[in-house]
């Protein structure tokens, strides 16, 4: 007679306390960020693909977020941007909804930080069954962290916040368009809006959201979705009031990497820009 395989409970639904998350997140960025900002030898900057950079503080943030991270909920489990360099696999970890997982951005503006720009962030969402739960943007050179948990609303420094209001006309807005106007379903109006705002973006996904959630900035579009980009910010920005999908109209998901999402601040506003950006629904998104 053999003895029967043991059963193992699923992991408890333990929710992170989300100071704690917050402080751990600044307390990486002080130790491992700001000593290396703007200090960086050509030794600490590597090109992982045309344009796209990495550096020691990327690596050591990243190192350092998974062990502390991963400890706070038991049976967690990591999905940080250069694991997923590294080793491609690990991004189907959030195609399951069995066990809690943590998106990491260790430096969301590498190039940025490379130059001593001192736009860049780091970027943490907490995700379980397949939803983003909570989620934290800092800010290391300001000293700004914008969290947000379920339900509960976004903050930064015990104030509530808020997206901005939508009552001006489109071209009254200000906004952020990472959208080459070429791209397939976008009309003309995406290449007159990005140069009647100078035609430039602050290569900085994170930064964008932080304005966004804030209120400082009334709409964004992007066409590149990678969860450690988005994850975040489209949480916080939800938690703020803010309206996102994607431009056929469903709900962002954290293990998409496909598609264009479309950020106002609400869902009259939305209709409005989709109309006046979106041409068509490409088939292939």
């Amino acid at each position: 007679m053999t003895d029967s395989p043991t059963i193992l409970p699923p992991a408890p639904d333990i929710a992170p306390d989300i100071d704690e998350v917050a402080a751990i997140i600044r307390e990486t960025a002080v130790e491992e960020v700001l000593p290396r900002f703007r200090e960086l030898a050509a030794h600490d900057i590597h090109e992982k693909g045309p344009g796209d950079l990495v550096t020691t503080a990327d690596l050591a943030v990243e190192r350092v977020l998974t062990e502390r991270l991963a400890d706070l909920v038991p049976g967690s489990v990591v999905v940080g941007e250069e694991a997923v360099h590294r080793e491609p696999a690990v991004l189907e970890r959030l195609q399951s909804d069995e066990a809690p997982r943590w998106i990491i951005d260790p430096i969301d503006g590498t190039t940025n930080f490379s130059e001593g720009n001192a736009l860049f962030v780091v970027q943490v969402a907490y995700v379980r069954g397949g939803k983003t739960r909570a989620a934290w943007i800092h800010d290391p050179v300001r000293d700004i962290t914008l969290s947000a948990e379920e339900g509960a609303g976004a903050w930064s420094a015990g104030k509530r916040l808020h997206v901005a209001d939508s009552v001006l006309p489109p071209r009254r807005m200000t906004g952020a368009l990472y959208a080459n106007p070429k791209r397939p379903g976008l009309t003309p109006a995406v290449g007159e809006f990005r140069k009647r705002q100078g035609g430039a973006y602050r290569r900085c996904v994170g930064q964008e959201y932080l304005s966004l959630t804030r209120g400082e900035i009334h709409y964004a579009l992007f066409t590149r979705l990678l969860p450690w980009d988005h994850a975040p910010g489209v949480h916080l920005h939800q938690e703020a009031g803010g309206f996102g999908r994607l431009i056929d109209g469903s709900r962002y998901r954290p293990a998409l990497t496909k598609g264009y999402i479309l950020l106002a601040p609400d869902e009259d506003c939305w209709n409005t820009l989709r109309d006046l950006f979106i041409a068509e629904t490409p088939l292939h998104l």
